[in-house]
């Protein structure tokens, strides 16, 4: 809601998701603490995940190239039969924009609207140069939306609020619902005629990435949840969208933890895993507490991953509790 300059959340999901808050600023305290991390491991990792960035956040909006597609376009400068122009751009535009994100990242960066209109800028080049980087100044509606975004009049007056609110940050929230609450409101400030998705999940990383955190990739096979989540948040309803945000977090943080060196991490598929004699439960029942971020886990494609370790700490904590 947006009443009088200022910005509320309801934050009753924060009783769910606290151990995945916990367990996610664990990790990112280990990043840290590792840097700097080793150099080639880490080029490879920020090349593989800005690829799939671009492939992801692309797909959501409906471009067709798969990701070995996106991969021979950004990497090797192929021309894709049978894809259309405008797709080939959209994942060289994208990519230009990761890039121009990793340039803010700095210990200063404060966000801003102007940063924000750059990385739009980006996104629509070559695609539709009169509307890139720029304000819309007319009325738009979102299809399978429930809601009509505000006035154009006052899209420039709500984009700097909410960048102000994210900036001063008056309820205290941590980096992750701060990024999760500036995503859903800028979608439905919907300050851009065309380019909002892409755009706002690429600054949504300028907060989560000026902490520590690496990118928070939402996945194209997620689409449906991704945008089930965002309707339920203009409802004041964050549950789902704070747990896709923590499970894009926990993916990426994953891959550049099991990189490091002397770590042991086995993550596998659950379906393997509970099979395995001494692990306690089900597969129906690991693969409930996976979705809802209750052990550590995260997604790759349609299958999720998690560890023996992160199962058997679930059960050592329930045992605790009763």
């Amino acid at each position: 809601m947006y009443l009088c300059g200022v910005w509320e959340l309801e934050t009753t999901y924060r009783q769910g998701l606290s151990v995945t808050f916990e367990r996610l600023f664990d990790k990112v305290q280990v990043l840290k603490q590792a840097r700097p991390l080793p150099s080639i491991a880490l080029q490879k990792i920020k090349e593989a995940l800005s690829i799939e960035w671009t492939y992801n956040s692309n797909s959501i909006e409906g471009n067709t190239l798969s990701l070995r597609e996106t991969q021979m376009v950004l990497q090797e400068g192929v021309t894709i039969k049978g894809k259309s122009l405008r797709e080939h751009f959209e994942a060289k535009n994208h990519e230009y924009a990761i890039d121009y994100l990793y340039t803010l990242l700095h210990d200063n960066y404060i966000l801003n609207s102007k940063d924000i209109l750059s990385l739009h800028g980006l996104v629509l080049r070559s695609i539709e140069d009169d509307f890139a980087g720029r304000l819309r100044n007319g009325g738009v509606r979102i299809l399978g939306a429930n809601f009509v975004p505000p006035n154009a009049r006052k899209v420039s007056q709500l984009l700097d609020d909410l960048v102000n609110f994210v900036v001063t940050n008056p309820l205290g929230l941590n980096s992750i619902e701060l990024a999760a609450f500036f995503h859903h409101k800028f979608v439905y400030i919907h300050p851009f005629f065309d380019g909002n998705g892409r755009t706002v999940r690429l600054a949504m990383n300028l907060i989560l990435m000026k902490q520590g955190f690496p990118p928070a990739i939402i996945l194209k096979n997620d689409r449906k949840k991704y945008y089930d989540a965002l309707n339920q948040a203009n409802k004041g309803n964050y549950s789902k969208l704070m747990l896709l945000m923590c499970q894009a977090l926990e993916r990426t943080l994953n891959i550049y933890i099991s990189a490091l060196p002397n770590r042991d991490d086995d993550y596998k598929l659950i379906s393997d895993i509970v099979e395995e004699p001494d692990v306690a439960y089900g597969q129906e029942y690991v693969s409930l507490l996976a979705r809802q971020g209750k052990i550590d886990a995260h997604k790759e494609g349609r299958n999720w991953y998690t560890t023996k370790k992160a199962i058997n700490d679930y059960v050592l904590n329930r045992k605790r509790k009763r």
